[in-house]
């Protein structure tokens, strides 16, 4: 009797650790992949690699579309092999600031892309900043082109205009569009979506995404429940405040995650990223 008593116990206290461990694991933050990301050493890091890996740990962030200005950030990123974190290294075309603004026209900067792309393990190009008919010059179809020989894909801060040209460069170009044109009405975004079936959007500095209280709007409501397999979360660490404010932008992202369903929440969290970058 004594034996059987003491395996019911057993049994017992064995689906409580079981219960409590599932209710521990619901209690978690969603795990975000963050599509957006510039560790810049120019001409040295901010935050220590420590530091910012630590960061990554603290609020569940567990990939990163590493980008850095030079590249020395994204080596450094991908060199470390932190545990529980899928690196994502982007070649960036900038050496300083000031390429931001002439890079589409420096052919220095293509033989960059090159002498860098044989490091090995880049999976794309970017983020690069275009705007209209700047995206019409020969040597920004040289790095579509490149892009699209080397299966790469392409992040662009760029308008809608700039967008379109980029994808009549080559229509096989795959493209991750920065900020999903900042305050662009949303029947354009989608409009642009269901245009072009290689276009995702990445929603750091995304206007009109919430009202005043926090709430999902409901026309990008509509716009995710549509198109869930399209949308990518991003820090955009551009300068120091954004690395300071990194917490809050996560959790300003998880408050309206919370608010769509669990499937879609997932998929823009981390689940799309997964899909795109998945190890070919």
């Amino acid at each position: 009797m004594r034996s059987r008593r003491g395996r019911l116990a057993i049994l017992i206290a064995a689906s409580l650790l079981a219960a409590l461990g599932h209710a521990a694991q619901a209690d978690e933050p969603i795990e975000i992949f963050d599509a957006h990301l510039h560790y810049n050493w120019e001409p040295k890091p901010f935050y220590q690699l420590d530091e910012v890996l630590a960061l990554f740990k603290k609020h569940r962030v567990t990939g990163i579309l590493a980008t850095s200005r030079p590249n020395t950030g994204t080596h450094a990123l991908v060199d470390a092999k932190a545990d529980g974190l899928q690196v994502v290294p982007f070649l960036r075309p900038y050496r300083v600031r000031a390429d931001i603004n002439s890079w589409f026209s420096d052919p220095a900067i293509f033989d960059l892309v090159q002498d860098e792309f044989k490091r090995g393990y880049y999976r794309g190009i970017g983020e690069f900043h275009l705007s209209g008919k700047s995206a019409e010059n020969a040597w920004v179809k040289k790095t579509v082109d490149f892009a699209v020989a080397h299966d790469l894909y392409l992040h662009a801060h760029a308008d809608d205009e700039a967008v379109e040209i980029l994808m009549r460069h080559n229509p096989r170009a795959r493209i991750i569009w920065a900020h999903t044109g900042f305050g662009l009405p949303t029947g354009r975004v989608a409009a642009m979506l269901s245009k072009y079936p290689k276009l995702w959007g990445e929603l750091s500095y995304r206007s009109g995404i919430t009202d005043g209280s926090g709430r999902l709007t409901p026309e990008w409501r509509a716009l995710f429940e549509r198109y869930p397999d399209r949308f990518l979360l991003g820090s955009d660490t551009w300068v120091p405040e954004r690395w300071a404010a990194y917490g809050d932008i996560m959790a300003g992202y998880r408050a309206w995650l919370a608010q769509l369903p669990p499937d879609v929440a997932r998929q823009i969290a981390h689940g799309n990223a997964r899909a795109l970058f998945a190890k070919p």
